[in-house]
């Protein structure tokens, strides 16, 4: 028995020297070292000083399509997104009170035109009297006043009429320029008043209205470059302001962009704008020398003795579809090895 538990000491000890045997040392891990070839020195330049403002899709000008009496809007020939011409009637408002003090003004001229014949008929009489010597000239006179008064309220009458028949004709609504409809909101057999709007139409080219701060107006240039985008353009846009406007309201200046082919079946649509207001100083780099993992932009960062190391940085669209701005990470001096140098 003892010499069995000798046996088994024995080899107990023996596996342990084995196992110490077949143990390998840890190896030190080696930094990567970049190619000279491909690095790039950061260093800062001036760039513009884009800043961003929400611009809208408009006209040069807006026209109103208004009710000059009140009444009832028995037609509307329009809908929203036609296109109209100047002069074109597009509603009719009626006012059946008018149909009524037309007729009434109507009855007027016939009851004035009635006793204008019976004035005239008189001074002939009169005339004829007079010249016989049976009537003295202050009766002639008075048969010529009578007639000219006669005369005088027959005109009357005819002008009231003629004002209460263009009255009612006002009820036609044409459109003040030529465009296309942008709202044609109040429907037929609404009960209008004078001056509400009917429609409202574009008039003029259409334009990106921005607004900026007036701490920027100074900034601002009339042909200056802008960049457009938004959901409205397929790409980035370039345009030019062309118009600035002297009133400051609520603390914001309003500019006008233009810019070739701009949609115009989307009056009203936001722009996302950038505006020139001024330089500024920025790192820029090739987007050769950026990586990304997960959401995050890491560059390679070269040591004095040419050892390589990933830092985190975030960017920022740069100047060109194939340059970053880099906001932090690294800093003027610093050696960039490109990103697709492995490792």
């Amino acid at each position: 028995m003892a010499r069995r538990f000798h046996f088994l000491g024995l080899a107990a000890v023996a596996a342990l020297a084995l196992s110490g045997c077949g143990r390998s040392e840890p190896t030190a891990s080696v930094a990567a070292r970049a190619p000279t070839a491909g690095r790039l020195t950061v260093q800062t330049q001036m760039i513009a000083d884009l800043k961003p403002a929400p611009g809208t899709l408009t006209t040069r000008d807006m026209a109103e399509a208004r009710a000059r009496i009140g009444g009832v809007l028995v037609s509307l020939t329009i809908r929203e997104g036609d296109m109209v011409r100047r002069g074109q009637m597009i509603a009719q408002v009626r006012d059946d009170r008018l149909n009524l003090e037309t007729g009434a003004y109507a009855a007027q001229v016939k009851a004035a035109a009635a006793e204008a014949e019976r004035a005239r008929a008189d001074l002939a009489r009169t005339q004829d009297l007079y010249e016989h010597g049976v009537y003295a000239r202050a009766r002639l006179e008075q048969a010529q006043a009578q007639a000219k008064t006669a005369d005088a309220a027959l005109a009357a009458a005819r002008a009231q009429r003629g004002a209460s028949a263009e009255l009612a004709g006002q009820g036609a609504v044409a459109a003040p320029a030529a465009g296309r409809v942008l709202s044609a909101d109040v429907p037929v057999g609404s009960v209008v008043m004078p001056g509400q709007t009917i429609a409202r139409i574009t008039a003029g080219p259409v334009v990106v209205r921005v607004e900026l701060p007036e701490a920027n107006a100074a900034a601002l240039k009339l042909g200056a470059p802008v960049t457009l985008s938004g959901e409205a353009f397929a790409a980035a846009t370039q345009g030019t302001i062309s118009q600035i406007y002297p009133a400051v309201s609520g603390g914001q200046v309003i500019a006008d962009v233009t810019a070739a082919n701009l949609p115009q079946d989307k009056v009203g649509q936001r722009v996302q704008v950038r505006v020139r207001i001024g330089e500024r100083k920025a790192i820029i780099i090739p987007r050769r020398y950026i990586s990304t993992r997960f959401g995050v932009d890491y560059v390679r960062l070269v040591a004095a003795d040419g050892t390589v190391s990933e830092a985190p940085v975030q960017t920022a669209e740069g100047p060109t579809a194939d340059t970053a701005e880099i906001l932090s990470g690294v800093r003027a001096g610093d050696v960039l090895t490109p990103a697709a140098v492995a490792r």
